[in-house]
Order: C-alpha cells, then sequence, then structure tokens
C-alpha cells in the first residue's frame, strides 16, 4: 500500500507524462519547473545552462535533484509493475535498468566530483556533459512510462472489474443462500385455504366416531395379500398423501387390486382416517395406521429414534434460522428436521412392517401419478433390492455430495462417482430385501453416527473444541 501511495503521489505530480502528446517536447527540458508544471512545458525552451545568472552551483544540484527524482519514480513504476504482476514483462527490468543508469551516472568520479567542488572550480564542460546524460535518460523514461500507461490503465481496468466480478458473486451467494432458506420453509408452508383442513377434519372425527374407526372390524385380508399391487405411503400431510392416492387410482385400471398403506402419527391419524373414509376410491384398499402401533420401533432398536434424545443434534435440526442459514449453506437442505422424523426413517423398516408381501412400490407424499404403475410389478428385478430412477447427470446425485469421502471408511465402502436415485418412488423387493439384510446394514451406519455424536458431546463438555 506504502508503493501505491508513493505511486499516487509521483503521478499526481508528474501528470504531465501522460498528458502530453509531444515526447519531444516534453523531453527537451531539463528546467525544474517544466518538470513540476506540465503548462510550462511549452513556455520554456531554455536548458539549466542557458540560465547564465544561475550559479553553477545550484544549477549542479537541479540536474542532481531531477535524477533523483526520476530515479525514484523509475524505481515507483518497476514496484508498481510488479504488483501489477508483470513480472513476465519487460517494463518490470526497463524501470530497474533506468533507475541503475540515474545511479550510475551519478556515482562517476567526474559527475561526483562536482558536488564536491566550489562554484568557482565547477567545470562547464563537465557540467554539460553531465546534463546532456541526464536528458536522455530523462527523454527515455518519459517515453517508456507513456507506452507503460496503457498496459497500467488495461490492469487497473481488469482490476476493477475483477473486483465487481466478485462483488456481483458475493450478492449471487448472498442470494442463493436466502432463496435455498425461503424453499425450505416454502415446502413446509400450507396454502391458507387449507390451513384447517386436519382441524375441519378431526372436529368431523370427533363428532361421529363410528363412522371413522376400524375398532372392533376384522383385518380386510386384502392389506396382507401379496397377489395384490401395495403401495407405502409415510406422510403427516393429510392433503399431499390423498393426493397420492387419488393420482394413483385414477390412474389404475383396476383399482380393486390395489392396496395403499398410509403410515402417519397419532396426532394426524384422525384426520387421515376421515379424509380417506369420506372417498370409496373406486374400490382400492386403504390403510391408515399409526407409526406407534409397530411396536418393535423404539429407540433401543431404532438408531434414529435414540438419535432424537441428543439435543445437540435436536438443536442442529431444529434452530435453522436466517442467520445460520446465511452463514452456512453448504449442507443446509440436509438440515430439514424431516430427516429426524421417524416416518422418514420407516421405509428401512417395509420387511418388517409387512412381513406377508414380497414386492412393494414407495412413494413419496410429493408425488403426483400420471399414468398405471401396475407394469412396475412385472419388472425382472434381478435379485436387486431396490428400482428407482437415476437421476444423475454431470455431478447431480453422485455419492460425493452426500458422504464426506474424506474419512478412511466411507473412501474405503464407497464410489464417490456412484449415482444416487431419487427417493420419491422406489420399487422394494422385499425377498432380496431379507436376504441381504438391508435393515442390519443400514443400523451399522446409523450407530456410527450415535457414537461420532456421543464424541462430540464428551469432547465438549470436557471443553475441547
Amino acid at each position: 500500500m506504502a508503493t501505491l501511495a508513493i505511486a499516487v503521489s509521483l503521478l499526481s505530480t508528474l501528470s504531465f507524462v501522460f498528458t502530453s502528446s509531444s515526447p519531444d517536447v516534453v523531453s527537451s527540458d531539463l528546467n525544474i519547473g517544466s518538470y513540476l508544471n506540465p503548462c510550462s512545458v511549452a513556455t520554456h525552451g531554455r536548458s539549466i545552462l542557458h540560465s547564465k545568472s544561475d550559479p553553477l552551483k545550484t544549477r549542479f544540484d537541479q540536474i542532481r535533484k531531477q535524477v533523483d527524482d526520476h530515479r525514484s519514480l523509475a524505481q515507483t513504476y518497476a514496484a508498481y509493475a510488479r504488483k501489477l504482476k508483470f513480472e513476465k514483462s519487460k517494463l518490470v527490468r526497463v524501470f530497474a535498468e533506468l533507475s541503475r543508469s540515474y545511479t550510475d551516472v551519478l556515482s562517476k568520479p567526474a559527475y561526483r566530483a562536482l558536488s564536491d567542488s566550489d562554484t568557482e572550480s565547477i567545470d562547464k564542460t563537465t557540467m554539460r556533459e553531465l546534463e546532456k546524460k541526464v536528458k536522455e535518460r530523462i527523454k527515455v523514461t518519459r517515453q517508456v512510462i507513456v507506452e507503460a500507461k496503457e498496459s497500467f490503465d488495461n490492469q487497473l481496468k481488469i482490476q476493477k472489474l475483477k473486483d465487481t466480478i466478485f462483488a456481483v458473486n458475493e450478492q449471487l451467494t448472498k442470494a442463493k443462500k436466502q432463496g435455498a432458506f425461503s424453499s425450505l420453509i416454502a415446502a413446509k408452508s400450507i396454502p391458507k385455504s387449507l390451513h384447517c383442513v386436519a382441524m375441519r377434519l378431526m372436529e368431523e372425527r370427533i363428532a361421529r366416531p363410528e363412522r371413522y374407526t376400524d375398532e372392533g372390524k376384522p383385518r380386510p385380508v386384502e392389506f396382507d395379500d401379496p397377489k395384490l399391487y401395495h403401495y407405502a405411503i409415510f406422510s403427516d400431510n393429510v392433503v399431499a398423501a390423498s393426493v397420492v392416492v387419488n393420482s394413483a387410482v385414477k390412474n389404475t385400471k383396476e383399482p380393486w387390486k390395489h392396496v395403499f398403506h398410509v403410515v402417519t402419527d397419532k396426532m394426524n391419524l384422525g384426520a387421515m382416517q376421515v379424509m380417506f373414509k369420506m372417498k370409496e376410491y373406486n374400490g382400492a384398499h386403504i390403510e391408515i395406521k399409526p407409526y406407534e402401533d409397530y411396536t418393535f420401533l423404539n429407540s433401543s432398536y431404532v438408531p434414529v429414534l435414540k438419535q432424537r434424545e441428543s439435543a445437540k443434534l435436536q438443536n442442529f435440526y431444529n434452530f435453522l434460522n436466517m442467520e445460520n442459514a446465511t452463514k452456512d449453506t453448504t449442507n443446509m437442505k440436509f438440515r430439514n428436521p424431516k430427516y429426524l422424523s421417524i416416518l422418514n426413517h420407516l421405509r428401512f423398516y417395509l420387511p418388517e412392517m409387512y412381513p406377508t408381501l414380497q414386492r412393494i412400490l414407495f412413494l413419496d407424499d410429493d408425488i403426483i401419478v400420471q399414468k398405471d404403475l401396475t407394469g412396475l410389478w412385472k419388472v425382472d428385478m434381478d435379485g436387486k433390492v431396490n428400482g428407482a430412477v437415476e437421476t444423475c447427470f454431470g455431478s447431480f446425485h453422485r455419492y460425493s455430495q452426500y458422504m464426506n469421502f474424506s474419512h478412511p471408511l466411507i473412501k474405503e465402502k464407497f464410489d464417490p462417482n456412484a449415482c444416487a436415485w431419487a427417493y420419491g418412488m422406489n420399487f422394494f423387493d422385499l425377498d432380496a430385501w431379507r436376504r441381504e439384510k438391508c435393515t442390519e446394514e443400514y443400523h451399522y451406519w446409523q450407530n456410527l453416527i450415535i457414537i461420532i455424536i456421543q464424541m462430540i458431546q464428551t469432547s465438549v463438555g470436557s471443553g475441547h473444541t
């Protein structure tokens, strides 16, 4: 910054170097007045030696001052050229050589002796030789500066453009962060016209319980019939779940052969029962059940339920405010609290939830079915567990986006370029799942997360960071 300040000061003082249209006129004068004042360039035509009234000693001092000033100017431009990354150009070397040339000319014995001589003993011939050499160097210096000005200006423009691009990128990044945060809010929002749907359904459930309860009724055999087409939908959104079922039924040719297993929580169970009992769905079979009825789903068996007991993990998922969102958005979309919800992990327990079934189609609650899906049951899975739609193109949905491959265990077990899949529609071969013990594998990795959380809590509790 000090170098830049010197350059700016010298540039302002010596602005005539950049504005003069005639290098010959500029360089033809060695007078101090013309050096400091661009207006004097065209009006003063005399050299120092033409000023007969000036003592020789004074004239020598003026010559030496111009040497020192132009040497400093050359050094400043050389430093500024380095700052603008001109190391590979000739400008740095040229300005450095010019600076040395001024030092060399004054270091010669004949010219150095002039500074030690009194006025009467100064040799005029030596003075003229010194003046001529200094004039030649100053002319070259000024010509080089005029030629370098364009390069400096271009570099300054480039730097200014880079600064502008950086500022725009900063604004764009901030806008993306705010947009990502807003999308999380919007995804969980419900249109105003539907705000009270669940409440009105619950009012109906309370007013007429006999219409909607299944207590005391035998379990329909269709719910466990492996010959039918079975769907699993896990959701606490009454409207979304009904849309999925309704769209699937509308597009199937034989709806009475399709069974929808809708699993929710007890809070939304009543509303779900009313919603699906109010319509026949063309004979399709619909089971509504809270996940709490699956007694094996407890914290001693399900790792994610054990993780939910961690206050630190609860804070990580549930306290994502705007300030934190704009600071760290690398994994912001994965901090949605729904990922800690048991409803989001039930898919890993499908074989245990439906032990009599061989195949089942899992549908997320943001799906709208637009064609008959029965053809999926005819697909040869070739012993594979999961049939899904690949969504990879470029780096999108690659494992590297979901896992930390700097960890040796992750690096050993997974391929970072492997393609992930769309989670909204998965066709599971439950027999293959049981054979491959996928739930046990899922528990292995979830338990590793618990160990890591405990290590972090222990470290924080002991005062380590």
